[in-house]
């Protein structure tokens, strides 16, 4: 099952091949089990085993919206928490020691946009504009202290994420908080593919192009610490809530590891794709300076 978000803020489901037709969740009569988008969510959580049944009110819908122009599925996450350095490629392009644990950090839930919303730019902050193709990890049922064992079970789904960064940001500032969690630092979506379709999570095709040029070609099973490994060592020490969303880091191939390195420039389009998960594509655009 696929659950996505229009621009208007409608919640939608989709099943089968067709990725234009999808059932609202108001027709469903579907109700949120508290306030907002997040509460919205739970009440999927909570009916999911009925809602994906083959005979299920889902698979019983006409579809009654068409082509919709989506957000991301999670306009504000409660959590956005990332891992960097997790991909064996990634390390070994940027010729750095192998992490023993997680390296985790956070990015601002107001840095997500959309799968097809502008990244901005703006000169007056940063001039080594990068991406990082990644795949998000969405939790459905908080996860508090959870074995790696069952920790996929606390697993809604999977999207695409693009962890936009300021490199010079990075370099000059030992918190990376500027540097990642900028608005529009956080392209999210198409939508979140639910985890019952995904047969392995460190199984999946990701790759990047920029205006065409392929830059990032991996697959997740290159990935250090995979899903399940993160979820359990994060849940240590945090509650994860329904709606957090965990990006677990990216593979080689981003501007800075070029030679010579190559920033992404106002016009830019950013292609981001993991299979069976579908796409971003975010042009860069120009932020004025604000005073």
């Amino acid at each position: 099952m696929r659950i996505a978000r229009t621009v208007d803020g409608a919640l939608l489901l989709g099943r089968g091949p067709d990725l234009d037709a999808w059932v609202s969740a108001r027709s469903l009569g579907l109700r949120g089990t508290g306030s907002g988008e997040l509460g919205e969510l739970a009440g999927v959580v909570d009916l999911l085993p009925r809602l994906g049944a083959p005979d299920g009110p889902l698979a019983a819908a006409s579809p009654d919206v068409l082509s919709p122009q989506l957000a991301a599925p999670l306009r504000r996450p409660g959590k956005i928490v990332a891992v960097g350095l997790n991909y064996l490629s990634h390390i070994d392009e940027v010729g750095k020691p192998v992490p023993q644990s997680p390296m985790v950090f956070a990015k601002y839930p107001s840095s997500v946009t959309g799968p097809t919303g502008p990244v901005e730019l703006d000169r007056d902050t940063t001039a080594e504009l990068d991406y990082e193709a990644e795949l998000a990890v969405v939790v459905g049922r908080p996860a508090r202290r959870v074995s790696q064992d069952r920790a996929l079970e606390h697993v809604l789904g999977y999207c695409v994420a693009n962890d936009v960064s300021a490199r010079d940001l990075q370099r000059s500032e030992s918190q990376v908080s500027r540097s990642k969690g900028q608005d529009t630092f956080c392209p999210l979506g198409p939508w979140i593919t639910t985890a019952d379709e995904v047969d392995d999570p460190q199984d999946l095709w990701i790759r990047t192009t920029v205006n065409g040029e392929l830059r990032q070609d991996s697959v997740t099973s290159d990935l250090l610490f995979g899903v399940a490994s993160l979820i359990a060592h994060l849940s240590r020490t945090m509650t994860l809530e329904t709606g957090d969303v965990v990006l677990t880091g990216t593979p080689s191939g981003v501007g800075s590891g070029m030679v010579p390195p190559c920033y992404l420039s106002e016009g830019d389009v950013v292609h981001c794709e993991i299979e069976g998960l579908g796409s971003l594509r975010n042009t860069v655009v120009a932020q004025g300076s604000a005073w």
